[in-house]
């Protein structure tokens, strides 16, 4: 992931011209590239009071186009174009090329940082996300590198490169989760675990999902367990339990949280059998679109060990293939959904969120076990500036038009970490 924030690759993406919502201009109608080709035309569109001469006369000075204009006005001075302008229209190299106009005095203090953050996190419908004071400070840090209070223009460029343009332009997997026959209907059928969730209500909101929003890749997990699973109950007597285990093989029944011996000592929930590789019940469901060119990673294959993420077996021993097959395509954002929603779903979006990956949860397409670790899961999202959405706003963040702050501080953090790791600076990175 950190190869992918501090690496160029993301530069050579194709930019995907989004027309900025301006139907409240002053003739009613949206303004299309041809409109803006001559300077006084383009300012009088932004300048709606028509009060602003000052401005206007200094805007003559800029090289003429509508990205150069837009870079002006937004990050210095009219902040309700702010909430009109989409970014993806200011991510090309031309605009970057006149990068100079955004300072007035050469540098952009912390006040100006929070305009260009107003303008960046927003929705398609105009609504600003708030970047909370302290954290809107946090970021300015990561990008003001020399401390001296301001971001100078090379200082900015990195920004650029490597914050606003991943927000503005990100690059989404769509993970599904474990969504297999033995916990729908088989021998660990959540329905009747503590939450009673239909685990087959995650099909139709996945389906749609795949059918309608264009992610750079997709994934689907399957449980393969060998018949011999520490896992399951049935099999609680093939290993010696630790005196601390807090219930004895005999006693113990599914759901139960036992110790086995190891070494070392691993304490282990005691599940149904399930999911044994090449059965039915390990198969995904047959309502399930499965896409083309589509990667299935299989975990749980080690008998002595557990694997709920979909990153790693639950000792952190052994890695699946995901994070290699994240790396290979460059992906920035992880959506993530499925079963079990405290469980594997939960256990997955903990370690991309720890890997340093943007990730979100897709809650109306997850179901889980239990009520209370359901909520447990979701504070580990939030608390680890993660975010939880519903399935019809996958669409605008996939495609750059809602942009949630969280996700933007997760960013500028595993960029302070990656640069501190590597020793860089913005000005040599």
């Amino acid at each position: 992931m950190l190869e992918v924030l501090i690496s160029g690759r993301h530069d050579d993406l194709p930019l995907i011209s989004i027309q900025p919502p301006m139907s409240d201009v002053s003739n009613g109608t949206p303004v299309d590239e041809i409109d803006c080709s001559d300077m006084d035309a383009c300012y009088e569109t932004f300048d709606k009071d028509g009060v602003d001469h000052v401005i206007r006369r200094r805007s003559r000075r800029i090289a003429s186009g509508k990205k150069a204009v837009c870079l002006f006005f937004v990050f210095n001075y009219v902040l309700k174009v702010l909430h009109e302008v989409d970014l993806r229209m200011l991510t090309s190299p031309t605009a970057l090329a006149k990068m100079s106009f955004l300072f007035r005095d050469g540098k952009l203090n912390l006040d100006e940082f929070r305009l260009i953050c107003k303008a960046l996190f927003r929705n398609d419908k105009g609504h600003i996300y708030t970047l909370p004071e302290e954290k809107a400070r946090h970021v300015f840090q990561v990008f003001d590198k020399n401390g001296d209070g301001f971001i100078d223009k090379d200082e900015f460029t990195f920004c650029w490169n490597h914050w606003i343009k991943v927000i503005v332009r990100p690059i989404s997997a769509f993970l599904i989760v474990d969504v297999q026959n033995d916990f729908i209907s088989g021998t660990l059928n959540i329905s009747k675990c503590n939450a009673q969730h239909d685990g087959s209500e995650v099909v139709e909101p996945i389906n749609r999902l795949l059918e309608s929003i264009p992610f750079d890749c997709v994934f689907y997990s399957l449980d393969w367990h060998p018949s011999d699973h520490v896992s399951f109950i049935d099999n609680v007597h093939m290993r010696e339990l630790h005196p601390s285990s807090p219930v004895s093989a005999d006693k113990a029944q599914a759901y139960d949280t036992v110790v086995f011996a190891g070494p070392p000592p691993m304490k282990q929930r005691l599940w149904p059998r399930h999911c044994v590789q090449d059965t039915w019940g390990a198969e995904l469901h047959k309502d399930l679109k499965v896409v083309e060119g589509a990667v299935k990673i299989y975990k749980g294959t080690n008998p002595e060990v557990d694997s709920y993420s979909v990153f790693w077996d639950n000792k952190k021993l052994t890695d699946t293939t995901l994070s290699t097959q994240l790396r290979m395509r460059n992906a920035t954002d992880i959506y993530i959904c499925g079963l079990a929603y405290d469980v594997c779903v939960g256990a997955t979006i903990a370690d991309a969120l720890a890997i340093g990956y943007r990730a979100i949860l897709i809650d109306d397409a997850s179901r889980g076990v239990d009520l209370a670790d359901i909520e447990k899961t979701k504070s580990t999202i939030i608390n680890n500036s993660g975010v939880i959405v519903n399935s019809d706003e996958v669409l605008s963040m996939v495609e750059g038009r809602d942009r949630r702050p969280e996700l933007g501080y997760k960013l500028a953090m595993e960029l302070k970490n990656a640069m501190e790791d590597d020793g860089a600076t913005p000005n040599t990175v």
